[in-house]
């Protein structure tokens, strides 16, 4: 989705005056961000969310995007790389459950002594970011066919 359409969808649900008037920017240039960018023969303007992503692309530093993760009371994960097409369902399988025992481990250890100090939070989230990512590359490989072709609905073996 392109950050014109972001903010169409946005501008929805939150009313461009409200948010003209809290940044202080004129109701024009809100409406300007839900328009195509004038390249695409529009005349939509730079908006805050392309500048950010510019940013990103930029510096290569995934904190901008963890801190606007942070921003929306969430957190910023990146995605896996591609798994290899044809990659065996069972040792792929077996690492998300090792992950999964790895950072149990990790909780296990670090609860221990009934104190998580913020070493062992740093390190509980390291494991959980590990987990997430390895889940993800598995759904991402399932979801495009990597272990098989995905059947239709009603598709019978």
């Amino acid at each position: 989705m392109q950050s014109h359409e972001v903010m169409r969808e946005v501008l929805k649900k939150t009313s461009a005056k409200q948010i003209a008037a809290e940044m202080g920017l004129s109701l024009s240039l809100i409406y300007k961000w839900a328009e195509p960018p004038e390249d695409d023969s529009g005349s939509g303007t730079g908006s805050p969310l392309d500048r950010v992503g510019h940013l990103i692309r930029i510096t290569r530093d995934a904190r901008l995007a963890q801190w606007v993760a942070e921003q929306a009371g969430g957190f910023y994960i990146r995605n896996p790389q591609d798994l290899p097409v044809g990659q065996p369902l069972i040792p792929v399988t077996n690492d998300i459950v090792q992950e999964f025992a790895d950072m149990l481990a990790t909780i296990a250890i670090s609860s221990a002594d009934s104190v998580i100090t913020r070493d062992e939070a740093k390190k509980i989230r390291a494991r959980w970011e590990e987990l997430k990512s390895v889940t993800e590359g598995f759904v991402k490989a399932a979801e495009s066919g990597n272990y098989g072709a995905i059947k239709e609905a009603g598709e019978r073996k």
